[in-house]
């Protein structure tokens, strides 16, 4: 990528909040306006091809379907109705930040009066409610066939708990009208933050030319082809065609299809928990375990970017999904819970997903329910004569400290109610709290002790961890540009004891410090059998020349895993195709294609068409690039890395004239972007009003103490002026 040019910003899925809504029923779009109620248009919307719907699926399993109607998953979303709806809708209200709502009946309908879109005070009526408990939040119908949900939320636990009350997802931030974060803006938008997770089959159907959705599903909620696929086919292979068999029904019992008309089996490979061994561990004994539930689970139990507009939930999770891995800001350095980011990162990161645990061993499917209760849910696999006893757990028998959950998977709450507790099953390590300033399971108990104190009550039991080696030392040195830190991350790299997603995250911070070791570790990462490693050094190759770059990751554009292949051919698309061997030159072109197609998955988004505009820019294609600066910017036109790539569009064009403009409007956008002053003062410079940068650069220097190159140029004009600090 050209240097200046703002890096493509993969949408990593869900984001933190009220992210949150549903669309219509099992054949009806989602095109109702907001106050005015506007009508469905177009064909009648039918179900996905080869999906059949819950109700038939209940026709031959009525004890799956018993189970699953109790379930979360049946009441993802719901319309709202009388029996659905529960919070508070008899003239209740709730004032904050200054701004008073009220939830009132109104001609048998729950309504909302609010602020809107235009920050006024207006009635909305609710459309569909969106999950239960520990919160139910409501969803609203917009023009253009969007739902929004509500960041007014109904607390649902008893009010012994705290709950039946209206609260606010953001209530110590003033989100208003115009802000992305605003129940009316486009990171509360149901059809592209949680639609696909909370609906079967569904398919957005968004129209960029018209800003647009015409979103269908099969099934309102999550229903059974959410997790085993579209079921016209199986239902074929047992003797019933069904209403929508789709062009491919598949074979009739005993044809020996072992999948019996599914794309996938969830049943499992016959293997069985065996033996303890002299841990007191149970092992898997027999073939092993295919993988294929764990991915199903991790298409929506992950932060994550899809890669098409509708996925099939048995396909591979990374031919679908690109997920995020232990970034900054989403992790601890530990590998720890920190923004919402669910439970595949944390479960990747375990020794149970090595030992090849899946989510339901633990987890019910169809109802939900955990398989046992308390310290029996882990007695499945792990002796209570070993681990179940203050030998072990050092804490009173039956106390809060004796609850395996409370020391190996420590919780933290999001949506202000809601307690979700870390997957990655870890030891607790307070001595790396007191070096990282990690959290650790002793003091989140203990909340009036210091870490020290915890760590030094480890090790008085004779406990193993404290003091032994940690990622987290490898990647903190990474993600704090420590010295030694490149060779730290590439000898975890080249650890293949240690978690894949842990391995690609070290590569990813790799790529701030390119040289030998980095290179070796990349090197040896880009045959690793696991592909998120192979991925993590796809992104450890972007700071080489091209030289560099296409004898390395060349072979990637034949990589069997998508998200892997597209990465390398985003990596490798500047450098021109008439250079390449015809067959890596198509391969090429079918990688770049495979990734535009999955970035459009996202077409509503500013930030897809800034990835776009920067793939142009790469290619010299000027034209491309402009078009998709300013289509992200007519989605959002104060999309601060729109307007700055813009204006270094035009500088490398020999247009620098024109680049004040998006300059000064993502100055006027975001006031305290270091980035965008700091562009807007070097821009001055070249202009030759240097007096005039003087003012911009003090202003990112100061908000960026860190950055040298901030630093530099503001000391660089203040010397040229003759000015004073």
């Amino acid at each position: 990528m050209r240097p200046g040019l703002w890096r493509g910003l993969l949408v990593a899925g869900l984001l933190s909040g009220a992210v949150a809504g549903a669309v219509a029923g099992s054949t009806r779009a989602a095109e109702t306006g907001a106050a005015a109620n506007e009508a469905a248009s177009g064909d009648p919307v039918v179900h996905p091809a080869g999906y059949v719907g819950q109700p038939v699926c209940a026709a031959c399993h009525p004890a799956e379907t018993a189970a699953w109607r109790g379930s979360h998953h049946a009441k993802s979303m719901q319309e709202a109705t009388e029996a659905t709806v529960l919070g508070n809708f008899n003239d209740a209200g709730l004032t904050v930040q200054g701004v008073t709502s009220k939830f009132f009946r109104r001609d048998g309908r729950f309504m909302v009066r609010t602020e809107g879109a235009r920050g006024a005070i207006e009635d909305f009526p609710i459309a569909y409610t969106f999950g239960i408990e520990p919160l139910q939040q409501y969803l609203v119908a917009f023009p253009g066939g969007r739902l929004q949900a509500l960041s007014l939320a109904w607390d649902s636990r008893p009010a012994a708990a705290g709950g039946q009350r209206w609260f606010s997802l953001y209530p110590d931030e003033p989100v208003r009208a115009g802000d992305p974060l605003h129940w009316t803006g486009r990171n509360q938008t149901w059809n592209y933050m949680c639609a696909d997770c909370h609906s079967t089959g569904l398919r957005k159907n968004y129209d960029l030319g018209q800003d647009r959705y015409r979103t269908t599903w099969s099934d309102l909620d999550v229903a059974c082809e959410a997790c085993h696929g579209p079921g016209a086919a199986h239902v074929a292979w047992a003797g019933n065609p069904g209403p929508n068999p789709g062009p491919n029904p598949g074979p009739n019992p005993g044809s020996g299809d072992k999948n019996k008309g599914f794309a996938a089996s969830l049943a499992g490979t016959g293997g069985y928990w065996g033996d303890s061994d002299q841990r007191g561990i149970r092992r898997w004994s027999g073939p092993a375990r295919s993988g294929v539930a764990e991915q199903v689970c991790s298409g929506c139990h992950s932060r994550r970017r899809p890669l098409a507009d509708g996925t099939e939930p048995t396909l591979p999770f990374l031919d679908t999904h690109a997920p995020a891995l232990l970034d900054e800001g989403l992790y601890r350095v530990d590998g720890q819970i920190e923004d919402e980011v669910f439970e595949y990162g944390s479960f990747q990161q375990s020794r149970m997903h090595r030992a090849g645990v899946t989510c339901t061993d633990c987890h019910e499917p169809h109802g939900l329910a955990r398989r046992a209760e308390g310290n029996q849910l882990c007695a499945q696999c792990h002796e209570p004569a070993t681990f179940d006893g203050p030998q072990h757990h050092h804490h009173e028998a039956g106390g809060a400290g004796a609850q395996c959950v409370n020391c190996h998977m420590p919780s933290r709450t999001y949506m202000q109610v809601h307690s979700r507790r870390d997957h990655s099953f870890r030891l607790p390590r307070p001595d790396l709290s007191e070096a990282l300033g990690t959290p650790n399971a002793c003091t989140q108990c203990h909340s009036d002790q210091p870490a020290s104190w915890a760590a030094a009550a480890l090790r008085s039991w004779g406990a193993k961890s404290p003091g032994q080696p940690h990622y987290a030392i490898a990647l903190s040195q990474g993600r704090h540009g420590e010295a030694g830190g490149d060779a730290a991350l590439a000898a975890l790299v080249t650890d293949t004891g240690q978690a894949a997603i842990v391995r690609a995250t070290a590569l990813t911070l790799l790529g701030r410090t390119p040289g030998r070791p980095a290179l070796e570790a990349v090197v040896s990462a880009l045959t690793d059998a696991e592909p998120l490693v192979r991925l993590g050094a796809v992104s450890a190759l972007e700071p080489y020349a091209p030289t560099i770059q296409r004898p390395l990751a060349a072979l990637l554009l034949r990589d069997p895993v998508k998200v892997v292949r597209i990465a390398a051919a985003r990596l490798l698309a500047a450098i021109p195709a008439a250079s390449w061997p015809a067959e890596d030159a198509r391969l090429l072109k079918q990688g770049i294609d495979e990734w535009v197609a999955s970035e459009l998955a996202s077409a509503e988004r500013p930030e897809t068409h800034l990835n776009l505009g920067a793939l142009w820019a790469d290619q010299g294609k000027a034209a491309e690039a402009e078009a998709a600066f300013r289509t992200a910017l007519a989605l959002d036109p104060r999309f601060v890395p729109a307007l700055l790539d813009l204006a270094d569009l035009y500088r490398s064009l020999h247009r620098d004239g024109e680049a004040g403009t998006p300059l000064r409007q993502a100055v006027a956008a975001a006031p305290d972007d270091a980035d965008a002053l700091y562009a807007l003062g070097l821009w001055l410079v070249r202009q030759a009003r240097t007096g005039e940068a003087l003012e911009p650069l003090a202003r990112a220097a100061k908000l960026r103490p860190g950055d040298q190159r901030f630093a530099q140029a503001y000391r660089l004009v203040l010397s040229a002026t003759g000015g004073k600090p």
